[in-house]
């Protein structure tokens, strides 16, 4: 049967220049350049292919996941690659696996929370594999409350130690991808005590396999927590469940860079501030951001590419049908998708300047920011995930029947993409956190300080309050300011409307706006 391009006029009638938007897409030439190289490296290689995975059971997932992993691991050092290309490389393998955490969250915590002595010992072990790390924080009783952690690192001044322990069942570390069958080491997050007195969740590296055989350490219960929702997805990573039992460490395995333990039991706070942490959290709700645009522009790109070949009534004299995509109904649905998949993108890189203006910022012991920066990441990790999900599902419903095959990529993609709406914060209680920092934005307009940054436009919230949309014809759509200020208005009058009622309670969370209600709403 002769092949036939269906997509081919589609494309002849881009009034873009296609290449150009590719450069927009990846960020710049020379990432264009890295993605083009590693998305073929990995498509030309038989050992990467993924078109039988959602037929294999659990046991035969894992052992591909383990083959791709060792497999990416030797091409990499074979080619010498960079530390870029070789996160392009894993991210075109496109198979969840305990890499992700490794390089995701285990380095950039020692990085990020290590003291440089810390760095030394650690770093060139894991870059080099020879150590392999989960990030265990989230418990079976605790996820999104941090605070209330219950595993307990006790300092024990005679034997210079870390007494690591699991005191309840709700205190075994729940979910920490690349727990259950491979990590050797771990970030654990635990209740700092010294002589009997708690000093706040603090990371402490921590070994929990031999090196030797692999089994785990003495005092140490570990395992694979089961399968997760769909096919292959997210069943090709090994989430585990760890339980401590006495276990000791030696002092300098805490993460001293903000906080030290001394010798002697003193705990000193270091010339660091405490407050450095939030670099990472920023960094890592950066990459969950982008990683929305990746898995949301895959599903449409699916969902466009269905709805430009499948044809459905509309037939004239015996004539082609009319193509899906032509259907208002199609487009309304499927376009405002295409549009947030850019949107995401976009905002992705701003949030990256974010990153590495925070970081600059608290190096400098400037903490002005911080409010905003976590308000923004909050906020942005809550919306382009629930978007994306949602949008993941209403492509396959947008492809019809075939859209629930497996073979048409999306089922697996949603199950695969679903738990980012849980993981680095329940997305409901991100929009409350941020809830929370814009109605305390509003409750000082009163005093004369104005708001900076993301919300400096509060600072005329007497015009946003009163003015009318001033669109005459559609093309003033098309302008930004316009958009700009319709969005600022709203924005405005809803965190007012939210605050008013707040300062009407009996007990408003914010003590500060009763005073201001005044002044403001007068």
């Amino acid at each position: 049967m002769e092949e036939v391009d269906h997509l081919a006029p589609e494309r002849s009638t881009a009034q873009f220049d296609v290449e150009a938007m590719k450069v927009v897409w990846a960020g710049s030439k020379h990432a264009l350049s890295v993605s083009d190289r590693m998305a073929r490296l990995v498509a030309s290689d038989p050992e990467f292919r993924k078109d039988n995975r959602v037929t294999m059971g659990r046991k035969e997932l894992f052992k591909n996941t383990l083959r791709k992993a060792g497999h990416a691991w030797k091409r990499i050092n074979e080619l010498r690659l960079t530390e870029e290309e070789a996160s392009k490389l894993r991210f075109f393998i496109d198979q969840p696996a305990y890499t992700d955490l490794h390089w995701g969250m285990f380095v950039p915590a020692i990085r990020g929370q290590g003291t440089d002595e810390q760095h030394e010992k650690w770093l060139p072990l894991a870059y080099k594999m020879q150590i392999i790390g989960c990030y265990a924080q989230t418990e079976l009783g605790h996820g999104s409350n941090v605070q209330g952690l219950e595993t307990t690192a006790t300092y024990d001044r005679n034997s210079d130690e870390f007494i690591i322990h699991s005191p309840t069942l709700t205190s075994s570390k729940w979910w920490p991808g690349g727990l259950g069958k491979v990590s050797t080491h771990g970030i654990v997050y635990a209740r700092l005590i010294v002589d009997n007195e708690e000093h706040g969740i603090h990371g402490f590296i921590v070994q929990l396999r031999s090196l030797e055989d692999h089994s785990p350490l003495p005092g140490i219960t570990i395992g694979d927590i089961g399968m997760k929702f769909g096919n292959a997805a997210y069943n090709t990573m090994d989430n585990g469940v760890l339980r401590f039992d006495h276990v000791r460490i030696p002092r300098d395995q805490m993460l001293m860079r903000v906080l030290q333990v001394t010798r002697e039991g003193k705990v000193v706070q270091s010339d660091v501030p405490r407050q450095l942490i939030y670099g990472t959290m920023v960094f890592v709700r950066q990459t969950i951001v982008i990683d929305a645009s990746n898995a949301l522009s895959r599903a449409v790109t699916i969902a466009v590419r269905y709805s430009a070949v499948r044809r459905q009534f509309g037939s004239k004299n015996g004539g082609p049908e009319s193509q899906v995509i032509d259907y208002k109904t199609q487009q309304s649905r499927l376009f405002p998708l295409l549009a947030s998949a850019y949107a995401f993108r976009f905002v992705g890189e701003w949030l990256k300047w974010l990153y590495q203006d925070v970081t600059q910022r608290l190096q400098a012991n400037d903490f002005s920011t911080l409010a905003e920066a976590h308000a923004c990441t909050a906020g942005l990790k809550s919306v382009t995930t629930s978007v994306a999900a949602d949008g993941i599902e209403e492509c396959r419903k947008l492809c019809g029947g075939h859209g629930y095959l497996c073979n048409s990529g999306l089922p697996e993609l949603f199950a695969s993409y679903v738990p980012a709406c849980t993981y680095e914060g329940d997305n409901v209680v991100l929009l409350l956190q941020v809830a929370r920092f814009l109605v305390k934005t509003v409750s000082q307009l009163g005093s004369g300080n104005k708001p900076v940054g993301v919300t400096a436009y509060m600072g005329h919230v007497e015009h946003l309050m009163q003015c009318k949309c001033g669109v005459q014809k559609a093309e003033d759509w098309l302008k930004p300011e316009v958009i700009l200020e319709v969005f600022e208005a709203r924005a405005t009058r809803l965190a007012v409307a939210c605050a008013r009622q707040i300062g009407s309670a009996a007990n408003p969370e914010d003590g500060d706006f009763c005073f201001f209600a005044p002044i403001l709403f007068s």
